[in-house]
């Protein structure tokens, strides 16, 4: 068998500033496009100032993981980044705790998750365009 790849991008504009999107139908998709049956999949935020993760779609948790990253890094005008004439500091470090990827296993053709777990895209310095890859590599 040869390996095969599919890469597919996704554009988002959030309406606020934080905000977190479950993408586990659109990874679906690409997976099933593919045509891969055995492999992963790697989904990647491309800004530095968003990030993806794997966990829970409850809204409670969703409201406790945008609680705990404005704890942990809350927004400062005294960042030095700030220096640069940039207002994001603070995004940039909620992007290091959450991470900006995650790779999935494919098993028989779908994503091998576990029974709760949903992929997240989470933005932290929004209401511009950003963009997000999808990258499936297998059998």
């Amino acid at each position: 068998m040869s390996l095969k790849t599919t890469t597919e991008y996704f554009w988002f504009n959030t309406r606020t500033k934080r905000e977190y999107i479950n993408i586990t139908g659109k990874v679906e998709d690409v997976v099933h496009k593919s045509g891969v049956q055995e492999g992963m999949v790697l989904v990647s935020a491309m800004h530095i100032t968003a990030g993806v993760y794997v966990n829970d779609a409850e809204d409670g948790l969703i409201q406790d993981i945008d609680e705990w990253v404005e704890k942990i890094a809350p927004f400062n005008a005294n960042y030095r980044h700030h220096r640069t004439g940039e207002t994001n500091g603070d995004a940039h470090l909620k992007s290091l705790l959450i991470h900006h990827e995650v790779i999935i296993p494919i098993t028989k053709g779908s994503l091998d998750l576990g029974p709760w777990q949903q992929v997240y895209y989470a933005e932290f310095d929004g209401c511009r365009r950003k963009r997000l890859v999808v990258k499936v590599m297998g059998e």
